[in-house]
């Protein structure tokens, strides 16, 4: 069998899921992963994964822009002819299921990790957007086919009240999982020292980077010593990115420790105290949350779809902060800098809800066995 994974970064495949790619070559499925142009993009090969470039834009919204990439996707599937496509993220899922349908692809599965820019921001630019793609989600996703993934049962509820996809179709899997062999307690350096608090993200606006940094400006004021990480790099193919020259100034004021893209996330988190992930949109599962869950990291986080499939009950594996509010992340940062107890028994316990809940293995299993439902025999068991 021949299975295509499609998403729009390079970015996205290599970190989120060439995990799933080797799986599935473990099982005997030929592998082809498709994203647009990237740094990451050859590094599939290193892996014995096959990677194809697609023109894309993300954010385009030329019509021939768009009508080119749909019919550069469709020729590259008829080209392919593989036995299932898997999309990930809104505009990889509507554009893929389209091209599946017309490329006469048998099973096409479509993973919606967050509803995204279009149905969270209240700009003017998403409200005019939201009944055209809502439109063509129900044209996409209709199919007997397909299948949808989502990954919080906020966003199934979304799909089910806004009917953006048969209710019978959607598969509900927590995340994309994490490799807890990778990501472990094995050599955890923080101490006692200054609180080290990282955020690790895409930089954008909804992700609460703004109050990241305003809450650094706050308990600066305060005198106190915590120590502000930044990993992730601006995304310049996103409405509400923040730019760099704003994250060289925070870092120029002393604010934060800007770190631009980190490879090597499991030695980041061997040194810090907290994840901090103030996001006030609707999130998948974050996959720095789960990863420094797995890594016996204290988190903060909001009340809101996806970061409380991570941090359930407030107090317990994680401490929720207010949306869109520096004060409230400043105030539970200021709590976990004096109460070093709490912030060893936060870390404990995120550990073991990473092991039961966002072991990538299970992520794998179920994975495989929405593919189960499409293909006419079962996937082998891996090698």
């Amino acid at each position: 069998m021949k299975f295509v994974l499609f998403a729009n970064t390079d970015w996205y495949l290599y970190n989120f899921r060439l995990s799933t790619a080797r799986a599935l070559q473990a099982r005997g499925v030929d592998v082809v992963m498709v994203s647009p142009p990237g740094e990451f993009g050859p590094r599939f090969a290193q892996h014995g994964v096959r990677w194809v470039p697609l023109r894309m834009q993300r954010a385009s919204l030329n019509p021939l822009r768009e009508a080119g990439t749909l019919a550069g996707l469709v020729a590259l599937l008829r080209e392919e002819r593989p036995d299932l496509l898997h999309s990930f993220t809104l505009k990889c899922a509507v554009y893929g299921a389209l091209a599946a349908r017309a490329a006469n692809v048998p099973a096409y599965v479509n993973a919606v990790t967050g509803l995204g820019y279009v149905f969270a921001s209240d700009g003017m630019k998403a409200r005019v957007l939201r009944p055209v793609v809502s439109a063509l989600m129900r044209v996409a996703l209709g199919s007997e086919r397909s299948r949808v993934i989502l990954q919080n049962p906020d966003d199934a509820q979304a799909f089910h009240s806004l009917r953006l996809a048969p209710p019978q179709h959607i598969r509900l899997i927590r995340s994309s999982g994490v490799d807890i062999a990778r990501f472990n307690t094995e050599g955890r350096q923080a101490g006692d020292g200054a609180l080290r608090v990282l955020l690790a993200a895409r930089l954008l606006k909804e992700k609460g980077v703004c109050e990241y940094a305003e809450a650094s400006a706050r308990l600066r004021a305060e005198g106190r010593d915590v120590r502000f990480l930044l990993a992730g790099m601006p995304d310049e193919g996103n409405p509400g990115s923040v730019t760099r020259a704003e994250v060289e100034e925070w870092q120029a004021q002393g604010l934060v420790t800007w770190l631009g893209h980190v490879d090597d996330m499991p030695a980041l988190l061997r040194g810090v105290h907290v994840m901090a992930l103030p996001s006030y949109y609707r999130e998948g599962v974050p996959k720095s949350l789960i990863e420094a869950a797995a890594c016996s990291v204290a988190l903060v986080t909001t009340n809101l779809p996806g970061c409380r499939e991570v941090v359930t009950r407030d107090g317990h594996d994680g401490l929720h902060v207010l949306p869109r509010s520096a004060e409230s992340l400043a105030q539970v940062l200021a709590r976990l800098d004096d109460d070093r107890t709490l912030l060893h028994q936060l870390g404990a316990r995120a550990r073991e809800k990473a092991l039961a809940d966002f072991d990538e293995r299970a992520v794998i299993r179920r994975t495989c066995e929405v593919y189960d439902e499409l293909l006419p025999q079962p996937l082998a068991a891996a090698a």
